[in-house]
């Protein structure tokens, strides 16, 4: 495992662009694939993705399923916001409230990762 530390951090809604989520799961796959440490987290309208590629029958759900160990979760806040809390805990993520009640970005900083937004 190299010493590379990386968040992917999804904001995008699956309804919005589409291509960023696909791209921020490409690139999460990319670290994996070369032995980096890589989480992904859906924060903001980005829940809505973790909601809908959960769905077995979405195109983009076996990318989702190959990251599905690196998949750190989804903001609690975010999540009962937009509606999609009992999709993503049914589908097995994780929500996160460590700070305050949403996930905290300052903790992967602090963790040492690198943030990547989509």
């Amino acid at each position: 495992m190299s010493d590379n530390k990386i968040a992917v951090v999804i904001y995008e809604p699956a309804s919005g662009d589409l291509s960023r989520v696909f791209r921020g799961l490409k690139v999460a796959s990319e670290f994996k694939s070369a032995g980096d440490d890589v989480v992904v987290v859906f924060d903001g309208s980005g829940v809505e993705s973790l909601g809908a590629l959960s769905e077995a029958d979405h195109k983009l759900h076996p990318l989702l399923e190959s990251l599905r160990d690196n998949v750190h979760g989804a903001c609690a806040y975010c999540a009962n916001g937009h509606g999609v809390k009992d999709q993503i805990e049914a589908a097995g993520y994780a929500l996160k409230g460590d700070a305050d009640g949403e996930v905290s970005i300052r903790n992967l900083v602090t963790d040492g990762r690198q943030i990547l937004n989509y």
